[in-house]
């Protein structure tokens, strides 16, 4: 099962943590792991390059652990409301996505949210 932890503060989303593998199916046919795979690096692409947004991240394939954070996100972070603002509702419209997919692949997928 994959397990996507949704970061927030104050009603903001600001990163998310992923892991394990989904079983859904095979190594490398497993459609919903891939998914899931593409859509982290849409987010974390568009967050770096779309938006320019310092992105502190870490992808760990051995353990498939992954950590993406966005303070840029937060208010306190000083950067401009609208990129805030962007940032934040990306990441919140993943979480939603996410939350749609659980819907069907309920033994394959858990996301929650922590308080951060």
């Amino acid at each position: 099962m994959t397990k996507i932890t949704f970061l927030q503060r104050d009603g903001v989303f600001w990163g998310f943590r992923e892991s394990g593998h989904t079983g859904f199916g095979e190594e490398g046919d497993d459609i919903l792991c891939s998914a899931i795979s593409a859509m982290t690096m849409m987010i974390l692409n568009t967050l770096e390059l779309s938006f320019e947004c310092p992105v502190d991240y870490k992808i760990d394939e051995e353990t498939t652990f992954i950590t993406v954070k966005c303070p840029a996100a937060l208010p306190e972070s000083g950067e401009d409301e609208k990129k805030r603002f962007a940032a934040s509702g990306l990441i919140r419209g993943y979480f939603y996505q996410l939350n749609d997919l659980t819907d069907e692949y309920y033994d394959f997928l858990e996301v929650d949210v922590a308080e951060e």
